[in-house]
C-alpha cells in the first residue's frame, strides 16, 4: 500500500469514526470545493450525494455573504430544523465537512468533533488525495479504496 492509499484509508477511517462515535450524528460527508462527494459514512449512498450538495451550497452561500458583508472568514454553518441539524465546516483547501445530526444531538460536541476532524485531516487533503478519494467513491471502485 503506497502513501496515497494509506492517506485515503486514513481519511475514510476518520469520516467513519465521526459518524459512529459522536452521539446524534446520522451522516457525515466530505465534499470537494466543487461539490463532488469524496467520502461519506452513515445514511445511504444517495443521501450522501444529497447531503454533499446541501453542504457545498451552504458553505458557498455563507462565504458569499461574508464577502458581501465584509465579515471575514466563515467558521461554520448550522441550520437547525424541527427534527435535526445540518452543520458544515470549510476545510482550508476549499473542501467541506458536513454532518446531518438528530435534533437530540449536542451541537457543541458535534462542532467540537468536526473541528478536531478538520485539524486531523485538513492538512492531508491535497489535490491528488481529493482526486483519489473521489475515484474511490465512484460506483465500481474497489471497496476500501
Amino acid at each position: 500500500m503506497n502513501t496515497q492509499d494509506t492517506a485515503v484509508v486514513h481519511v475514510k477511517w476518520l469520516v467513519d469514526g465521526l459518524a459512529q462515535d459522536v452521539p446524534g450524528i446520522r451522516q457525515v460527508v466530505l465534499v470537494s470545493s466543487d461539490g463532488l462527494l469524496l467520502a461519506s459514512a452513515g445514511g445511504s449512498d444517495s443521501g450522501g450525494e444529497r447531503l454533499g450538495a446541501i453542504v457545498s451550497g451552504l458553505v458557498s452561500l455563507a462565504q458569499g455573504a461574508a464577502r458581501v458583508m465584509d465579515l471575514g472568514e466563515v467558521r461554520q454553518e448550522i441550520v437547525t430544523m424541527a427534527e435535526g441539524h445540518v452543520v458544515a465546516m470549510s476545510i482550508s483547501d476549499g473542501s467541506c465537512l458536513g454532518v446531518h445530526a438528530s435534533g437530540t444531538g449536542d451541537l457543541a460536541v458535534i462542532a467540537y468533533q468536526m473541528t478536531a476532524f478538520v485539524r486531523r485531516a485538513g492538512h492531508v487533503l491535497t489535490p491528488a488525495l481529493r482526486a483519489e478519494l473521489h475515484r474511490s467513491h465512484e460506483p465500481g471502485a474497489t471497496p476500501g479504496r
